[in-house]
């Protein structure tokens, strides 16, 4: 598996490609996460931890990398993420038991470079 900055930066090409040709979708996908993932009801930190473990849920590494990274610059511990993992695994089964790893390991790679 590629580490989550890795998979980042493979994915920087192909998604300035697509904003070119669908900028107007990409500018309203970049707007609503700029609404959603600010502190309201729930905390900004929280948002990134649910989003990190839908990231897991769906399989997602490009999610996972944006998301731990998001998680970490929010500034949430190791130890909240890793029960968010829980949670992943508690709904997912055995993928839960792959993929939150890969998830927690993302969020580590992005909290050491911060």
């Amino acid at each position: 598996m590629d580490t989550a900055h890795e998979i980042s930066k493979d994915l920087a090409e192909p998604a300035r490609r697509l904003r070119e040709g669908v900028p107007d979708v990409i500018a309203a996908y970049a707007s609503m996460q700029r609404a959603v993932m600010i502190d309201g009801a729930l905390p900004a930190k929280l948002k990134e931890l649910i989003a990190l473990a839908i990231a897991a849920t769906r399989e997602c590494d490009g999610c996972i990398a944006a998301h731990a990274r998001g998680a970490a610059r929010q500034g949430a511990s190791e130890a909240e993420v890793a029960e968010a993992m829980g949670v992943v695994v508690l709904m997912n089964g055995g993928p839960g038991t792959v993929w939150g790893p890969r998830a927690l390991a993302a969020y580590r790679e992005f909290a050491e470079s911060a």
